[in-house]
C-alpha cells in the first residue's frame, strides 16, 4: 500500500509540471540578433492557445511570395492589451517588427504589428524582447 502511495505522488508530480516543461522561452525559438521586418498581405489568423499565429505573404523584388509564420501572445493577454480578435484580417495589408526562428525558417516572433493606417500593437508576451 505504501508502495502504491509513493507511485501516485510520483505520478502526480511528472504529470502537474508537464504543461511547464512543454512550453517554450523566446531564448529557445527565436534569435534576438537576427531581427527580421517584413511588409505584406495577411493570408490567416489562428486566434487560439497557447499563442495566436498569423501568416503573412510578402513578395520580395523578383514578385515572388513568401509565407512568413510569426508566433504572438496568449489570446488572453491581447485581450487584455485591448488586441480584439478581429484586429486583424486576411487581406489586411501589415508590417512586423520581430526576431526570426533560430531554424532559418520563415517564422519569427511576431513583435510589433503596424496596420495601413498607421496603429501599431505589440503582439509578442509582455516577458518577449520588443523589436525596434
Amino acid at each position: 500500500m505504501k508502495t502504491a502511495g509513493v507511485f501516485c505522488a510520483a505520478l502526480f508530480v511528472l504529470v502537474a509540471g508537464s504543461p511547464a516543461l512543454a512550453h517554450h522561452s523566446f531564448a529557445t525559438e527565436y534569435d534576438r540578433g537576427k531581427p527580421v521586418s517584413v511588409t505584406g498581405v495577411v493570408r490567416k489568423v489562428e486566434w487560439k492557445n497557447p499563442h495566436i499565429w498569423f501568416y503573412v505573404d510578402v513578395k520580395d523584388t523578383r514578385g515572388e511570395v513568401t509565407t512568413w509564420g510569426f508566433s504572438g501572445a496568449p489570446p488572453s493577454f491581447l485581450m487584455r492589451q485591448g488586441i480584439a480578435k478581429d484586429a486583424m484580417k486576411t487581406g489586411d495589408v501589415i508590417k512586423v517588427d520581430g526576431f526570426r526562428a533560430r531554424d532559418g525558417s520563415h517564422n519569427a516572433s511576431g513583435g510589433k504589428v503596424t496596420f495601413a493606417d498607421g496603429r501599431s500593437v505589440f503582439t509578442a508576451s509582455a516577458e518577449d524582447p520588443r523589436p525596434n
